[in-house]
């Protein structure tokens, strides 16, 4: 394991922005990438969950990859998505992103096939064996329907690349409980905005979220109140903050995140099937959401 010490704060999981034609827009997306980081976010992750991966092919991955990492321009690190139940197609976005200059890579736990925790621990050591990066492990069982366990974590510690977890289990007991096992250079980042301030206060160190898509300042100002400890700041900002960490998941991911910032005039709505637009149920329970945290004023 190496340790690493500027995986820490809010790291935006990116959207992808389309056009209505469905395609790319590159021209959205740099800007997008641009904005986070002039409004403060410690690193980016594109090609996750909300960057809707399971829709793009294998070159619109590898080309949303390159155009984040040219677009950062060091200014902060990127910490590349390189998921696939297959093992040899993770391997092969991970040789990719590595090869295009990210700092690190997103590996979720293998979804829908099932693996065993031997299955889990052997497909990360594939990933690890074949770069030279860090490496995170995302452990969300709500999407993949296995729970990577601590022993299983504990184990892939070991290895050189392996450097920390994107925890999305909602349950903040297990940071505590990751810490004691692993040890505090572990890098614990949450992957629910709504749990985050538990997270932080358990010892985690950020969190990869969708909130900071459309928050970015305020999302980084609170994960820099977080990272100094100070914690009756974090809340009174996370206040402001939950209705919309509960609203940008109020239909499915990221429809909401994307009206939001259709309403800051920052990119289209359009999102790929199986996902769908906001209903006009949702979209006034955005909106709500928006207003509340100080983004847009009231109508």
């Amino acid at each position: 394991m190496t340790t690493h010490t500027n995986f820490k704060g809010a790291f935006t999981a990116l959207v992808t922005p389309f056009g209505a034609d469905g395609e790319l827009d590159e021209g959205a997306f740099r800007a997008h990438v641009d904005w986070q980081i002039t409004n403060g976010v410690h690193g980016l992750v594109p090609v996750g969950t909300t960057g809707e991966s399971p829709t793009l092919s294998h070159d619109e991955h590898r080309k949303v990859v390159e155009w984040c990492i040219a677009e950062a321009k060091g200014r902060a690190p990127v910490i590349a998505g390189a998921g696939s139940n297959n093992t040899r197609e993770a391997v092969d976005l991970a040789r990719h992103a590595e090869q295009a200059g990210a700092d690190a890579l997103l590996v979720v736990t293998p979804y829908y096939n099932k693996p065993s925790q031997e299955g889990m621990y052997q497909h990360f050591r594939a990933v690890n064996d074949a770069v030279g990066i860090p490496i995170f492990i995302y452990n969300i069982p709500g999407r993949s329907i296995v729970d990577m366990s601590i022993d299983t974590m504990k184990r892939l510690y070991e290895l050189p690349n392996i450097v920390g977890v994107k925890d999305a289990t909602a349950n903040i007991t297990r940071i505590s409980m990751q810490r004691l096992a692993m040890g505090e250079d572990f890098i614990q980042l949450s992957g629910e905005d709504g749990t985050c301030l538990g997270f932080m206060a358990h010892g985690g160190h950020g969190c990869i979220s969708v909130t900071a898509n459309v928050a970015p300042a305020l999302y980084s100002e609170f994960q820099n109140a977080c990272l100094a400890g100070e914690y009756d700041h974090a809340r009174l900002l996370n206040d402001r903050l939950m209705p919309l960490n509960m609203n940008l998941f109020c239909e499915p991911s990221p429809s909401p995140a994307k009206y939001a910032l259709s309403l800051l005039g920052r990119m289209g709505p359009h999102v790929r099937l199986p996902i769908v637009p906001v209903t006009d149920l949702g979209q006034v329970a955005v909106r709500a959401a928006m207003v509340h945290a100080g983004l847009l004023e009231s109508a």
